[in-house]
């Protein structure tokens, strides 16, 4: 078997079976360069010389967490929370709750649309936001499953269909690069136009979702929301208006800068300056904040990690080599299987971002050979590269929603989001992205 497949199977099975990613990962790297004949020591070697590659990544995460918990201690998300929560001790069951509930699934989907974009702060959101509308959701009896469908299309459908924001890196400066270096001229093509059919597959993955898959509802426990979130939280004007300012500057900060770790160190060397933070709280607040996104560094870790070694073992290449022979002169069945290629590879990964510099040398000849055209190659190479990021375990478009999903514990990762999340948006955008490949 291909080392690459059966790393990644075997992360996927552990991960489904409950074993905490992080582990999932090492065994699954440790396990794909066995198989492919490297040493012990030789994987071990590259796992380790991944691991900075996520370096960056965990500390922006921690930083954030940090200003997360400062924000909470202002009140702001809570004051958002009782003004829906007064909303809806005032509605009768019916038409009026649905609306109540369709808003809040409005809200969430508009600021994770804009953070990819408008301010590109990624899921930085999330452990703002999120926790203090879990009692409301509750009380609405609202599946936090939707929640993670909405919250994950909203991290992925703009970057993948819109030039702007992480939009721009992904499909300007990754994907249109990418193709250009490897003998395709696409720069003079709309990525738009590319993407609009894999666009839409995600967008009919969110409809199945809000209105079919989850309109019951689920029952979460009120007590164990309430013991998590809702405990000696207030705030006055003063808190509200300095926490907006904080939010502010981090923007300001992040965006002067490029980077999201200054940004939120600003933010909360503000709320410190203001009173909200107490100097004598701020250290315990800060190792707090950091141990809420702890666990997404660490798998943002593990996961460059296991890329370093899946690269090592040379066998993406002869996973795409092994296709070729069955594909023969096949386009359609030549499309099928490099998207499902890249969708094996996004999921060990957790990156579209990395998927792409692998998958573009590839690909891109092989799609020539077989008479695709440039719009077409960036379709499939754009699609292949952001399947998998939906229903990865090690992807921050899912441990996003989870950290803030999870607050009170009642959350599962893998089953409440990985799982519904590859349901809903991969198998959509791999049939949606197979049929832009045959019609552009």
């Amino acid at each position: 078997m291909n080392a690459v497949v059966a790393a990644v199977a075997i992360m996927l099975v552990l991960s489904l079976c409950r074993i905490h990613v992080v582990v999932a990962l090492i065994i699954g790297a440790v396990s794909g360069g066995l198989i492919a004949g490297m040493s012990l020591e030789a994987t071990i070697e590259a796992f380790n010389s991944g691991l900075g590659g996520g370096a960056t990544v965990a500390l922006s995460y921690a930083t954030l967490g940090a200003f997360a918990v400062a924000i909470g201690k202002s009140g702001l998300a809570h004051a958002l929370a009782d003004k829906a929560l007064a909303l809806v001790g005032r509605q009768e069951e019916g038409a009026a709750v649905n609306g109540i509930r369709f808003l809040i699934i409005g809200l969430l989907l508009a600021i994770a649309i804009s953070s990819q974009n408008i301010l590109p702060i990624h899921i930085a959101f999330i452990p703002l936001v999120v926790p203090p509308l879990l009692y409301v959701m509750a009380k609405l009896n609202m599946d936090r499953r939707l929640v993670a469908c909405v919250l994950t299309f909203g991290l992925i459908t703009p970057y993948m269909f819109l030039p702007v924001g992480f939009g721009g890196i992904y499909l300007n400066e990754i994907l249109i690069a990418k193709i250009n270096a490897n003998g395709v001229d696409a720069s003079g093509l709309s990525v738009m136009k590319a993407m609009a059919l894999p666009a839409l597959g995600m967008l009919c993955g969110l409809l199945i979702a809000v209105f079919f898959s989850y309109r019951s509802g689920r029952t979460y426990n009120l007590e164990t929301i309430t013991k998590a979130e809702r405990v000696d939280t207030s705030y006055s004007p003063r808190t509200l208006v300095m926490a907006l300012l904080a939010i502010v500057t981090a923007f300001v900060v992040q965006l002067w800068l490029g980077s999201m770790i200054l940004g939120a160190l600003a933010g909360f060397v503000l709320f410190n300056l203001s009173g909200v933070v107490r100097w004598k709280e701020a250290d315990d607040l800060f190792t707090e904040g950091m141990k809420m996104l702890a666990m997404i560094g660490f798998i943002m870790i593990a996961a460059s990690g296991f890329a370093e070694v899946m690269r090592e073992t040379g066998e993406i290449a002869s996973l795409v080599d092994s296709s070729v022979g069955v594909i023969g002169e096949n386009k359609a069945m030549a499309a099928l299987l490099m998207l499902v290629v890249g969708l094996l590879i996004t999921m060990g990964i957790g990156s579209s971002f990395s998927t792409i510099p692998i998958i573009a040398a590839l690909y891109v000849p092989l799609a020539l050979q077989l008479g695709f055209s440039p719009l077409a190659i960036v379709a499939l190479v754009g699609t292949a590269g952001a399947l998998g990021d939906a229903g990865s375990p090690a992807s921050d478009s899912t441990l996003g929603p989870t950290a803030g999903l999870n607050a009170d514990g009642q959350h599962n990762h893998i089953w409440d989001t990985v799982v519904p999340t590859f349901l809903h948006y991969n198998l959509p955008l791999l049939g949606f992205g197979w049929l832009a490949a045959m019609v552009l």
